[in-house]
């Protein structure tokens, strides 16, 4: 999986310096991304500034700050699509290596069950998967080195919080704490998860094969087969809906109260008039970055039990390059002996 892409020469152009150009792709989003938070914070003090003193800020003067920030958003959305573009031919390479590999060694591959589906489907699944995910998780480490020391700054406006109390730079404690707490509680919720989706898999993949060779052998296929094949699919997917839906309650349930969390944070501080409007639109955004930064898991944890499901099997394909390697070496060793 990882081998046939970032240690092949061939593939060598395009994995590492690939790799490098996302990375910096990314950071320059992020960048862009903070410039819009300090925009924001200009913006909601004019607008106060006006709704409080009539006639303070001009026509132009709040005009012109939209027009920043449309540039500003014009920039960010053509790197986001040259960035996307570019992302997804990377990642078809990696698919390309992968296949590459193991058609190379398809002789001693193609006689596993399911062997056509780990080289078609579980490739493409593994990088589409990866796509997303790697991309995601890139973005969320680099809004996390960029906004951290924001919000630590941003933090010190702040005198006290509830729960906590009176605590130097407590928002980043409280984004810390929050996202901690509902990574470990959706951890432990989600943990029958991805042996449920790997398990899904299998049973698919019986099924499949199954009917396959119906198309080719009349003797194949009888109705009691299909039928019993398709009840431990149909088992499998309920078992998966009825684990997935009390998992989806806790992470929605999570996720909503989340968007309350800095407001409640910044509560004792805004009935003491000691923030503007800009400052505290500044901090909650920023707060909000962060947070969504350490809830990466949380947010991508059914992609992640999708990975974890993919990467066993194609793990388990794998190792049977070896296996059938070292068998093979063994007979004819036996046999020249």
């Amino acid at each position: 999986m990882f081998k046939s892409f970032f240690l092949s020469r061939h593939w060598l152009r395009w994995s590492w310096p690939g790799a490098a150009l996302i990375f910096l792709g990314t950071w320059y989003q992020v960048q862009i991304d903070v410039q819009i938070n300090d925009w924001f914070g200009g913006f909601y003090d004019i607008v106060q500034k006006a709704l409080t003193k009539p006639g303070e800020v001009t026509l132009d003067e709040f005009f012109g700050f939209l027009m920043t920030f449309g540039k500003l958003a014009g920039i960010y959305v053509l790197v986001a699509v040259l960035l996307g573009f570019f992302t997804k031919h990377w990642v078809f390479r990696w698919r390309h290596a992968m296949n590459d590999f193991y058609m190379a060694h398809w002789d001693k591959l193609r006689h596993i069950e399911g062997a056509s589906q780990r080289v078609q489907e579980d490739t493409k699944r593994f990088s589409s998967i990866m796509e997303s995910l790697g991309s995601n998780m890139m973005d969320s480490l680099m809004t996390l080195v960029a906004f951290l020391p924001i919000l630590w700054e941003l933090s010190k406006k702040i005198g006290e919080v509830p729960v906590l109390g009176s605590v130097d730079h407590a928002l980043v404690y409280v984004a810390i704490l929050f996202a901690l707490l509902g990574t470990v509680v959706l951890a432990l919720v989600g943990i029958k998860l991805p042996g449920l989706e790997y398990n899904n898999q299998r049973v698919e993949a019986a099924y499949r094969k199954e009917l396959v060779h119906a198309e080719d052998d009349a003797a194949r296929g009888s109705e009691a087969v299909v039928k019993e094949l398709f009840t431990h699919v149909r088992i499998n997917y309920f078992r998966l809906f009825f684990h997935y839906m009390y998992f989806d309650v806790a992470k929605f349930t999570y996720l909503q109260f989340g968007v309350l969390v800095p407001y409640i944070a910044l509560g004792p501080t805004v009935v003491a008039g000691a923030i503007t409007l800009g400052a505290m639109q500044q901090i909650v955004r920023a707060f909000g970055r962060v947070e969504m930064s350490f809830q990466f898991l949380v947010r991508s944890w059914g992609t992640i039990v999708e990975l974890i499901s993919v990467y066993k099997r194609l793990r388990a394909f794998e190792a049977q390059i070896g296996v059938l390697a070292l068998n093979a070496a063994v007979m004819t060793k036996e046999a020249q002996t």
